[in-house]
């Protein structure tokens, strides 16, 4: 419930108040550039572990307890003086009430990260202006884990954030990188957002909750209620796909969430799986290996 009222009357205007939202892992790695051991690489590292554990996002604080767990890790793969070129891969993670278990919530590989940077200059976030790529690529990713995990505690609680990674979106524009348009393909930051901001993916949202907080977070309570109900959030998918099909948010949703699937329909109390593996070989049939181990 706690972590309920957290996203309950949040006004995400940054740098408000002390309250550092996120506990963020960030790698740099430079390996393919053969340069690795450059400084600028351990001090870009910093400077963005900094930026995003440091920095307001929100207007309220979170408790140690509540910060959400998260990882950046970064991949450079060429670079040309103060212009470099990588992938980006983010993922974030959240607690699952009652238990030890921590469940993975996104897991998202961005191809397209190119950005200039020179060494010690500061990154700093704003509403209203562009500073570089790399602030806004960040910037977006931050606000997007924020609704994420508000949608999983909250029905279609996430959506402020995703309206601020949005701004993010239409100001990082006007600087010319990749990744920010409707042209830049179905894997795009662009897509990721509009898709989390469109009626017609209302479904996905309404599963990342059902999912989360009535599937999940009762187990502890009574685990055949929340299998249950995982169960149910995701037969409920098979709709969204048939009208979406191969979209972007739904393989999204089976990279954090396949193997879990798998183990919680592996053991404890039975619930029907035939149509739940039935659902899950139409949705997402890359990870069919995972379904094949669900026994009726």
């Amino acid at each position: 419930m706690n972590r309920i009222l957290l996203f309950l009357g949040l006004i995400f205007l940054p740098f408000l108040v002390q309250a550092q939202e996120l506990n963020c892992e960030v790698v740099v790695n430079a390996d393919q550039t053969g340069q690795a051991n450059l400084a600028v690489f351990r001090t870009m590292q910093r400077s963005l572990s900094e930026f995003i554990n440091q920095t307001t996002w929100t207007n309220r604080d979170f408790e140690a307890s509540e910060r959400i767990n998260c990882s950046v890790f970064i991949n450079i793969t060429s670079f040309d003086n103060e212009s470099f070129t990588g992938t980006i891969q983010v993922q974030s993670s959240r607690p699952v009430f009652g238990s030890s278990m921590v469940t993975s919530v996104f897991n998202f590989n961005d191809e397209q990260l190119d950005f200039n940077y020179r060494e010690f200059e500061p990154l700093v976030y704003s509403q209203n202006s562009y500073s570089s790529n790399l602030v806004s690529v960040i910037s977006f990713y931050v606000y997007t884990i924020l609704g994420l995990d508000a949608d999983t505690f909250e029905l279609n609680g996430g959506t402020r954030f995703y309206e601020e990674a949005n701004r993010v979106v239409t100001t990082a524009q006007q600087g010319n990188m990749r990744g920010w348009r409707g042209s830049d393909g179905n894997r795009s930051r662009y897509r990721l957002n509009t898709d989390l901001l469109s009626n017609a993916f209302a479904g996905y949202r309404a599963a990342l909750y059902e999912y989360h907080r009535v599937g999940l977070d009762i187990m502890h309570k009574d685990t055949g209620a929340g299998k249950q109900a995982v169960a149910n959030a995701i037969v409920g998918l098979q709709d969204l796909n048939q009208s979406r099909p191969n979209s972007l948010l739904m393989r999204v949703f089976f990279d954090a969430k396949a193997r879990e699937i798998e183990q919680i329909f592996s053991g404890g109390p039975q619930v029907p799986v035939t149509g739940v593996v039935t659902a899950l070989n139409r949705i997402a049939p890359n990870y069919s290996e995972n379904w094949r181990r669900i026994q009726p």
